[in-house]
């Protein structure tokens, strides 16, 4: 399915990261799952071997390059939707503990195929990040949470970080114009330092990944209900 494992390699090697046998071999079995499954349930667009190796997993591994990830990090993803950016980096980083989340339950139905048939362990969460952050085991709970979406950044953060720890960290991946001063008055609001905005290349498109260092305790009635959120931003 993949590109073959030589040609994998040195796409690998462009953008700075490394690949052996096991994990090409677990990515090729997500990419062939992936584009099968997507003909009966739309997941993606991108289904063409070569942009699913560089727009789907090297652009989810890639995170690793701009973010320390401790030894064992949780993880939770938000609007995981087929899994990026949290599968491929686990296949590249097993020490991590990834969550979930997604509002669909029919792609939490793939990811739980997809993680048995490639042998990685997560845990699945179908809800809303609005309803599930406020539970007792999610309230701060992960030393990361992640989304890689085009949600306004303001809603992007109320949606995230009341999941992330005291001392742990929030990042979106975004689009390389991304105007990270829309998420500013939402990030102090609900914890955060803050926003840090680094620029890289995946291929030849051009990415941005944004960070949010979570220094205090996000007030309890954030994120706000569904209908709230639609309402107004912070």
């Amino acid at each position: 399915m993949l590109p073959d494992f030589e040609l994998s390699c040195s796409i690998f090697e462009q953008n700075g990261l490394k690949l052996n046998r096991e994990i090409y071999n677990k990515l090729d079995s997500y990419a062939e799952f992936l584009v099968n499954y997507n003909k009966k349930i739309n997941l993606t667009a991108i289904t063409e071997p070569n942009e699913i190796l560089i727009k789907h997993f090297i652009d989810s591994i890639i995170l690793y390059k701009f973010v320390d990830l401790p030894q064992n990090s949780s993880i939770i993803d938000v609007g995981t939707g087929a899994g990026f950016p949290s599968v491929p980096l686990k296949i590249y980083r097993p020490d991590l503990k990834i969550t979930l989340l997604d509002s669909l339950n029919k792609r939490i139905n793939f990811l739980m195929q997809l993680c048995d048939l490639i042998s990685v362990d997560a845990e699945f969460v179908h809800g809303r990040a609005e309803d599930m952050a406020k539970m007792p085991e999610f309230w701060e709970k992960f030393d990361f949470a992640c989304a890689r979406a085009v949600a306004n950044m303001s809603l992007l953060s109320e949606l995230c970080i009341p999941f992330v720890r005291v001392g742990g960290t929030f990042i979106a991946m975004k689009g390389p114009n991304e105007d990270v001063s829309l998420g500013a008055r939402a990030v102090e609001i609900l914890g955060g330092d803050a926003i840090s905005a680094q620029n890289y290349f995946v291929g030849e498109e051009e990415r941005r990944i944004i960070t949010v260092k979570k220094i205090s305790q996000t007030p309890p009635k954030y994120p706000r209900n569904s209908s709230q959120l639609k309402k107004k931003l912070l």
